[in-house]
């Protein structure tokens, strides 16, 4: 199997269909999750709607550099969630997440393998190797987070 190929792998799992790692992904964690518990702040953590929106930022900020454009995120703005406010706002935040999700996944397969040691966008972010392993542990940190966000939201 080619590196582009495990790394897609390795990044769908956590996003959309693995269990391997952590033994869940996001999309199993946040299909039975209401907006209103998507939005529920529970002390000083972000909320659920929060770190996902933050990581679909980041994803759809990637496909845009993978796409041949530029890298045009910035971390001050990766938390800057429109308010939620029915359970169709939350379903169309996640519908985008699969959507980014899977396109990150294709883009990524699309590629020859030497691009992952090719300068990612400018040469203080590294290679896209590294970018792409950042992704997806980024992807594992914050799903931890989510998935104890549940447990907690569940003892209110």
């Amino acid at each position: 199997m080619s590196s582009v190929s495990q790394l897609a792998k390795r990044f769908r799992e956590v996003l959309l269909d693995g269990l391997w790692i952590a033994n869940t992904n996001f999309k199993d964690q946040l299909s039975d999750v209401s907006w209103e518990q998507a939005v529920t702040k529970i002390d000083s953590l972000n909320t659920i709607a929060m770190l996902t929106f933050h990581i679909d930022y980041y994803i759809a900020g990637i496909i845009n550099v993978f796409e041949g454009g530029n890298l045009e995120i910035k971390d001050q703005f990766s938390f800057d969630l429109p308010p939620i406010e029915s359970q169709k706002q939350w379903e169309d935040l996640l519908d985008k997440f699969w959507k980014n999700s899977e396109k990150f996944a294709a883009l990524l397969e699309q590629m020859p393998d030497s691009k992952l040691d090719e300068v990612f966008a400018d040469e203080k972010y590294g290679t896209y190797c590294r970018n792409i392993d950042g992704m997806i542990e980024h992807s594992y940190y914050h799903l931890g987070q989510i998935t104890l966000i549940k447990k907690l939201l569940k003892s209110l």
